[in-house]
């Protein structure tokens, strides 16, 4: 039996509405198997993959992957944005206050938006963006 294979990079970028194009495909693929990459590791893993790339065509083929949904734009606090692959579900981040680690962390608790606010005020509820901060395990002081 084999295992069910998604759709390639190219078909999600039809799928999406967009042009497919190397860049932006090797710029999908980097940030897929990177881990909450900013837009200069993102660039470095395009040019491995296809060679010179601007700056600014990373900058636009961002915007676009963001917008279709693609890849999902984080910025904790006052740090540069990342980018992740992880989408479609709303998931959570920790974020170390000395190093900037990042990593995801599942729903808080229940079905998303995982968390409901004691007063919606007429909004309909369908994502919640929780961040939690501390130390990562290589910053926390020995015990």
């Amino acid at each position: 039996m084999t295992a069910a294979v998604g759709p390639t990079p190219a078909e999600e970028l039809r799928g999406a509405g967009l042009r497919v194009t190397a860049a932006r495909v090797a710029l999908l693929e980097t940030v897929r198997v990177g881990d909450h990459l900013g837009v200069e590791a993102i660039a470095n893993g395009v040019r491995d993959r296809v060679g010179h790339i601007s700056l600014q065509a990373v900058y636009e083929a961002l915007h676009a992957l963001t917008a279709a949904g693609l890849v999902r734009r984080i910025q904790p606090g006052d740090s540069p944005a990342r980018f992740e692959g992880r989408v479609g579900d709303n998931h959570h981040h920790l974020v170390c206050r000395d190093c900037g680690a990042l990593k995801d962390v599942d729903c808080a608790k229940g079905e998303p938006p995982c968390m409901h606010p004691v007063d919606d005020g007429g909004y309909l509820v369908d994502e919640a963006d929780v961040t939690f901060w501390g130390l990562c395990p290589r910053c926390r002081p020995e015990a």
